[in-house]
């Protein structure tokens, strides 16, 4: 089984996919690393996102997705197309999505000795912890 872990930072859904071996999650290096919201305010391109999106998690038979979880207010408040990129993401029909809070992925990453893997980009790292908190 396939499952996705998700970082939503300014316009782009940054992605790790992982699956199940013996030895724990294993990274799996797609070319696609990124999905990138086009104008937020046209609906175009909002659909575009989606679709994208969706094509992306049937294409590569991915099942479940765990989205990393921001403040709605206060001094790390995620911006207004997170929100609506994390909404279009949960809409996804037959698509099982969860979302993981900061403090959660602290407390993961305080117990367990996370190693990351080479073939993983410095920027995917969030998501590849958020990846992992679904294999707990």
């Amino acid at each position: 089984m396939k499952l996705c872990g998700i970082e939503l930072k300014g316009n782009d859904a940054v992605f790790v996919v992982l699956e199940a071996s013996d030895a724990g999650p294993t990274h799996i290096d797609f070319p696609t690393r990124k999905i990138a919201l086009g104008d937020s305010d046209n609906a175009a391109d909002v659909i575009c996102f989606q679709k994208e999106i969706a094509a992306f998690f049937v294409n590569n038979n991915i099942s479940k997705v765990a989205i990393k979880k921001r403040a709605k207010k206060g001094k790390f408040a995620g911006g207004p197309d997170t929100f609506k990129m994390e909404a279009l993401i949960q809409v996804i029909p037959d698509l099982e999505v969860e979302l993981v809070t900061p403090q959660a992925l602290a407390a993961m990453e305080k117990k367990q000795d996370i190693i990351y893997p080479n073939s993983l980009m410095k920027y995917q790292e969030v998501a590849y912890l958020v990846g992992v908190w679904l294999f707990k």
